[in-house]
């Protein structure tokens, strides 16, 4: 993974397994497929991928890669990226979606990955996946980079489009325990997205949610940064809900976007590719969930990959789940 997790160190020894959904994304299952084949090329002996499909796609795979470390479940069943996600998910029972959080929740693999239908995605992990006691809603969090080369954490960028201020003092907490993992910062800096710096600025969520924080001692809450301060490196953690958090997020997608059509080869507007991050984690629930860009191409796929790899031997969920208290 290109950007955020480069200095984390993880025993190699553990065999990791993950599920990706090779019928998920506008691409698919050409890219799933490609995406594998470039990860194992690379990957340590310790994992295993459990690539799931059709049978078409499944011996379009094998043909492609004899790799020892890949195992393919046949799922006949496909649910489209436009369809309504609780009345697919109830006619085809034997869809992809279904079938790999059949085999996280199983125990056979350590994580799940899906570019495929989001709303699919999220209706099964909320049946399926145990939610963390006392998380009121679970949050989708996005690295973002940061100017001086590091990264941050974004959280929600879009599963919680109406939140209360105890949502998002929930996704700071959430957020604060994944960076300390992942990033390997003792103290990651909380920020809370405002219009203004200042305390008493914003809409009544905004006030609430800051007052929050700022009374709780175990966050190193910093206060409100601006739309301007979003990659900035002074936040680690920036929280919003999930509608504001998406515009910024597709903003930043379009930066990247713009400089390629302009012909600019800039390291930091590279890194706004989201291809070179592959997937967002959902946070709150009890085992490693990955949602992909529905326009995913290979190298998202390989990212997605390596960076469940990394969430499944960290146990970053189960540290989340065993240090996140209610308040």
């Amino acid at each position: 993974l290109s950007s955020g997790y480069s200095r984390l160190t993880y025993k190699r020894h553990i065999m990791v397994h993950i599920a990706l959904d090779i019928m998920g994304g506008d691409n698919a299952p050409e890219q799933p497929i490609l995406g594998i084949i470039q990860y194992l090329s690379t990957a340590t002996t310790t994992v295993t991928i459990h690539a799931i499909g059709t049978q078409v796609a499944i011996s379009n795979l094998q043909q492609t890669c004899s790799h020892h470390n890949l195992v393919c479940h046949h799922a006949p069943d496909v649910i489209g990226m436009h369809e309504h996600p609780t009345k697919a998910l109830k006619e085809k029972p034997n869809n992809s979606i279904s079938v790999g959080f059949a085999l996280l929740n199983a125990g056979t693999v350590h994580a799940f990955i899906s570019a495929g239908n989001t709303g699919a995605m999220l209706v099964s992990t909320h049946f399926t996946i145990k939610t963390i006691p006392g998380v009121l809603r679970p949050a989708i969090a996005v690295v973002i980079p940061k100017l001086n080369g590091g990264s941050g954490l974004l959280t929600d960028v879009g599963l919680n489009a109406d939140c209360k201020p105890e949502h998002l003092y929930q996704f700071a907490q959430l957020s604060n325990l994944f960076a300390q993992v992942m990033f390997e910062v003792q103290k990651p800096n909380i920020a809370l997205l405002n219009i203004g710096e200042e305390e008493g600025k914003g809409n009544l969520l905004a006030q609430e949610t800051y007052t929050n924080l700022k009374q709780d001692a175990t966050l190193n809450f910093i206060g409100n940064v601006e739309g301007r301060d979003i990659f900035d490196p002074k936040a680690d953690v920036i929280v919003t809900d999930g509608f504001t958090g998406n515009v910024v997020l597709k903003m930043a997608e379009q930066l990247y976007e713009i400089a390629q059509q302009q012909g600019i080869n800039n390291a930091f507007f590279n890194r706004c590719n989201y291809a070179s991050i592959g997937g967002s984690p959902i946070l709150g629930i009890s085992k490693p969930v990955i949602i992909g860009h529905g326009i995913s191409n290979h190298t998202a796929f390989a990212n997605m990959l390596t960076l469940a790899q990394r969430m499944a031997t960290t146990k970053v969920m189960e540290v989340i789940a065993q240090r996140f208290v209610a308040k």
